[in-house]
């Protein structure tokens, strides 16, 4: 593919930093974890971080630790299925609320609809912030706490905080097309709560009390140390990174705008800076655009084609069907993700806006 649509950034500096790690550390739970929670609970502007071996880890042991087990906890079907399934694993029932059609996220007017659920598990899809402050408030007026799916949205923030700092607790993960990587799996729970995140640490070391007492149900979800070096060295770039992340986002928003037939994510505002993880765009013609654009060369991706509620398991599990949660679908069924990454060049964006202006312009009938 010429122009890739996500390309993750390891170098020399990185890899001298795993070179060290393997040198001079343990592997498992050595300096460069316990110092990573550091920088990044720093970097948050929170009080704790856990981490964890992946962002479904920290989902589901976030949820265990807040004791959720047996109760409903409300999300959204527009999101990975790993969203779902880490309420699943935590012994709790996922129940959902359909997402807004303007920024993908959890809908607030939905949810006040539905009744009987114990915590909200809202997602900062593509990077871009679900509406904290009136889900917050849902939440405080039920006495539930409410656990941010993070796992796109690295630094993004909403009315001057950072994702992970806006609820009870964030989850992050540090899969190689997120904006952090730590070259593999891995993952990281945020909070305030300090119980919380004590319990959190045990959970996914074993259900430790002492190395052969173990008090809780635990699990096997610690971050390898070599993969905690790296992750310090992206961290340290993170806002960096991100700034040029919107750059690029504000180049395709101002060469794509006249574009009729597509519908653009959106911008950043006063109140909320995303740090757009992928660049979505919607159009009824997602599948031909994405055919037109592979045939130059171009790297698209559809994220997610099948909402949760429509896949295999949801279907059989729960009897979800078409039509249940018609904008989670329509997301599903538009969403077409341009290339995004840092090291994307003027010129390749620039490629990238053509050849979708020429799709929509009739200029495709021509090469055919």
């Amino acid at each position: 593919m010429g122009i890739p649509w996500i390309k993750p950034v390891i170098d020399e500096e990185m890899k001298s930093a795993c070179l060290n790690a393997l040198s001079n550390e343990k592997l498992v739970m050595g300096e460069s974890v316990l110092k990573f929670e550091e920088e990044f609970a720093r970097f948050c502007g929170v009080s704790h971080a856990v981490s964890t071996s992946s962002g479904t880890d920290a989902l589901i042991i976030t949820l265990n630790g807040l004791g959720l087990e047996g109760k409903k906890v409300l999300t959204t079907p527009a999101s990975f299925v790993a969203t779902a399934n880490s309420v699943i694993y935590a012994g709790a029932t996922p129940v959902f609320a359909d997402a807004r059609k303007d920024d993908y996220s959890l809908d607030p007017g939905e949810v006040r609809k539905k009744s009987g659920f114990s915590a909200l598990l809202p997602v900062h899809l593509y990077g871009h912030p679900a509406r904290m402050n009136e889900l917050n408030e849902i939440a405080l007026s039920k006495g539930i706490p409410v656990i941010e799916d993070a796992c796109q949205a690295h630094g993004a923030e909403y009315e001057g905080r950072k994702a992970g700092s806006l609820a009870t607790a964030g989850c992050f993960s540090f899969y190689p097309t997120k904006n952090l990587t730590v070259a593999g799996d891995g993952g990281m729970i945020t909070t305030n709560d300090s119980a919380l995140a004590k319990k959190a640490a045990k959970i996914r070391d074993c259900g430790r009390a002492s190395q052969y007492e173990h008090d809780v149900l635990g699990r096997t979800s610690r971050l390898n140390t070599v993969n905690a070096a790296i992750g310090r060295i992206q961290l340290k770039r993170l806002d960096s990174w991100n700034e040029a992340r919107k750059r690029l986002a504000l180049k395709y928003f101002g060469s794509l705008k006249n574009v009729d037939e597509i519908i653009l994510p959106p911008m950043p505002s006063r109140s909320v800076q995303p740090v757009y993880h992928l660049f979505p765009i919607m159009t009824q013609r997602r599948n031909e655009l994405k055919e037109f654009l592979q045939k130059r060369g171009i790297g698209t991706g559809t994220n997610y084609p099948v909402p949760i509620h429509l896949q295999p398991l949801y279907r059989e599990k729960f009897g979800y069907k078409k039509g249940d949660f018609p904008v989670a679908e329509k997301i599903s069924d538009e969403v077409l993700c341009l290339p995004m990454f840092v090291e994307l060049k003027s010129e390749e964006l620039n490629a990238v806006c053509e050849a979708v202006k020429d799709f929509f312009s009739g200029k495709r009938e021509a090469e055919t």
